[in-house]
């Protein structure tokens, strides 16, 4: 094959540059993926800014991206059940096989997860090669956009569906684009009264596009008393049963804590970037339970939310209308600008448009 376009971090310096890379060449275990369309992730603008968690994890040189929709056009002789031709999202975690947790079924906790995109080049190119166990294929049609979410969309599904949520009030804190997601997954599964908060009135509104009952602006100081306020409009006698937090702000897990009901359960799939300080004793006396999400259940969360999307017209018309704006692979520097904005919803690329 004639070489391929990729966005390329050469070094281990901030930056990315749009050059010719070698196809990659997949091994007995790998399919050789087509990208059609790939999203930007808050974890590919830690990568170009080159910040101390990306000079931490990452190994560069390196292909960034792990979010993307393509067509199989090479399979390795060792593949099962993954054809040439197939259009597939992908598993980006990917996993050793052997550690306990690999095991017993819980890949989702491998202790040697390498990721795509962080230690193995990934999406943000013409090709990538993966695991043929890591290949999501889509059985029925779905359109480009919404297939290069279906990692995000599996966060969002994992960390809703973490507890029940049948006629319970949801809290969300955060409406970036997962925990948009994650408010539609509620309503979808039946929720009763569901809340998000942030700071972008656009985003707020989008929440209410999403199904939220009510989107708080958090940006006045005090989270917890806006949220008693939005309670007391809601009718709501008591505090919320499930909260999802999906911000990592420092102010969002305390104000979530204050307003929970006694017994609630909080799902935090929001990465803090400092200490936070949580009342630790009313998490104890409010008898609540905190759970860490990290990416998606291997393959559950993937059989969920393709089932969903497939008997849903309204969340699947939610989902896709996450997607706030589409560049073509040559403006990719616009691209980033449009997702490191913060106040819009998913932004694609794609890679047909080079």
């Amino acid at each position: 094959m004639t070489p391929m376009r990729a966005l390329y971090k050469p070094d281990a310096a901030p930056g990315l540059t749009m050059t010719e890379r070698p196809v990659p060449v997949p091994t007995e275990d790998e399919v050789l993926i087509r990208v059609l369309r790939t999203g930007i992730c808050g974890t590919d603008l830690h990568i170009r800014r080159w910040d101390d968690w990306a000079a931490s994890a990452v190994r560069a040189p390196l292909v960034p991206g792990h979010e993307f929709f393509g067509e199989v056009v090479r399979v390795g002789s060792a593949v099962r059940d993954v054809a040439v031709g197939d259009r597939v999202s992908g598993e980006g975690h990917i996993v050793c096989g052997t550690c306990r947790n690999c095991r017993a079924g819980r890949r989702q906790m491998c202790i040697r997860t390498k990721g795509l995109g962080v230690q193995r080049d990934g999406a943000f190119a013409e090709y990538l090669t993966l695991p043929g166990a890591n290949v999501w294929v889509h059985h029925t049609d779905v359109d480009p956009d919404v297939g290069a979410l279906f990692d995000p969309l599996g966060n969002a599904v994992h960390t809703a569906l973490a507890f029940p949520v049948v006629g319970e009030d949801v809290l969300v804190t955060g409406c970036g684009p997962i925990g948009l997601m994650a408010i539609a997954v509620a309503r979808h599964a039946g929720a009763r009264f569901v809340v998000g908060t942030d700071v972008s009135a656009n985003r707020l509104a989008m929440a209410t596009e999403m199904g939220a009952d009510l989107g708080v602006d958090v940006g006045g100081g005090d989270g917890a008393a806006a949220l008693r306020t939005a309670q007391a409009g809601l009718g709501m006698r008591e505090g919320f049963d499930v909260g999802f937090e999906m911000s990592g702000a420092p102010s969002a897990l305390p104000a979530m804590v204050d307003t929970m009901n006694h017994g609630g359960r909080i799902a935090m799939l929001g990465l803090p970037t400092g200490e936070i300080g949580v009342d630790w004793g009313k998490v104890v006396t409010h008898m609540l339970t905190v759970k860490g999400i990290y990416g998606r259940e291997m393959f559950e969360t993937w059989q969920t939310m393709s089932s969903m999307l497939q008997t849903s017209e309204v969340l699947r018309d939610r989902i896709g209308s996450i997607v706030s704006a589409r560049f073509a692979a040559r403006d990719w520097d616009e691209a980033f600008a449009a997702a490191a904005s913060a106040d819009g919803g998913k932004v694609v690329i794609d890679w047909t448009e080079i």
